[in-house]
């Protein structure tokens, strides 16, 4: 009779949990009261336990989710960044890029270097430390922006991609200095990081110096406007000009 009870109050708490939406303590909560019951433990400890189960397995499923949303084109983290190769980057560099004290101060990020330098591996490792700590994170390359601006070809449109952009925690630019950018497309660049100045972070990464940045904007006030949005309160993030992939091979 005992058993027989256990087991029926254990399914009645299984699919309350499934009705409050305890989607991650359900499955597990047969297995679990068996082993309270075998360790004799309280009834406060037990729902302690139990709690936080549940809330480990939402923490995780919304680190996924997060790190899913920031649609990084491969995944590097700041622990795999090799210091010894880039003299220039520092152990206090990659802390900062990793605590995000810079995207809870809406302070901008600008990493400038050659190609090859680790400019892209430091902002997708900064991208991926912030979404892994359940924050709203996009990572874009400047030519996919570039596209966006070509698809969306009316000023309705446009309005949506500039307050999709302004929702984000993190808003990280790769590639810049790349393609060339026509008007539009520049302009739109312009929008998004007026409509994120002083209100939200953003990360960029170039291969061009501020000086030659007239050269994908096109028009050179554009540039000075970009320029100065990007670099007010900004870490400004030298890189280097040697390529530590060409010297690895």
């Amino acid at each position: 009779m005992t058993t027989t009870t256990t087991i029926t109050d254990t399914a009645i708490a299984a699919d309350a949990c499934r009705q409050l939406a305890l989607t991650g303590l359900a499955p597990t909560l047969d297995e679990l009261c068996t082993e309270a019951i075998r360790r004799r433990i309280s009834h406060p400890k037990f729902l302690a336990e139990a709690l936080q189960i549940e809330l480990d397995i939402r923490h995780e499923r919304r680190r996924a989710r997060r790190v899913h949303e920031a649609r990084l084109r491969r995944i590097k983290t700041l622990d795999e960044f090799d210091l010894d190769a880039n003299p220039n980057i520092t152990p206090s560099t990659i802390a900062m890029l990793r605590d995000g004290t810079f995207i809870t101060n809406n302070e901008p990020v600008v990493l400038l270097g050659n190609s090859g330098t680790g400019k892209s591996h430091l902002l997708i490792g900064a991208c991926l430390a912030a979404a892994e700590n359940g924050l709203r994170v996009r990572y874009i390359t400047c030519a996919q922006l570039a596209n966006e601006r070509a698809e969306a070809n009316d000023d309705h449109k446009l309005s949506r991609v500039v307050a999709r952009y302004g929702r984000h925690d993190l808003l990280a630019i790769d590639e810049l200095g790349y393609v060339r950018l026509d008007q539009h497309s520049a302009e739109l660049l312009f929008q998004i990081l007026t409509e994120r100045e002083e209100r939200a972070a953003v990360a960029v990464a170039s291969n061009a110096p501020f000086s030659e940045w007239s050269k994908t904007f096109t028009d050179p006030r554009l540039a000075a406007a970009v320029v100065d949005r990007i670099t007010y309160h900004a870490h400004i993030i030298q890189t280097g000009t040697i390529s530590y992939r060409l010297n690895s091979r």
